[in-house]
């Protein structure tokens, strides 16, 4: 069952970004630019399956490109070996 949050306004608005070590409008921006790029993989999967011929390496592609960048590239940051982001 779901875990209701009762917090503070505004606390609520940064306590995650904080914690991934953003502020809210730079979680905000790599949130959706992680959303656009698996709403154009989604299409591209959707076009796949009704044409097998078509983007036939997007979704996999897409999904280890956001692997990378989400999981990986954090976990160096935390240890302090990733440079930063250009």
């Amino acid at each position: 069952m779901p875990r209701i949050v009762c917090m503070k306004p505004l606390r609520a608005f940064t306590e995650h970004p904080a914690s991934v070590n953003e502020t809210y409008f730079e979680h905000l921006a790599s949130a959706w630019s992680f959303s656009f790029r698996m709403l154009f993989a989604g299409v591209a999967c959707f076009l796949h399956g009704l044409f097998p011929f078509l983007c036939v390496t997007t979704g996999s592609s897409t999904i280890r490109q956001l692997y990378e960048r989400m999981v990986t590239n954090r976990m160096r940051e935390k240890s302090g070996t990733a440079s930063e982001p250009s």
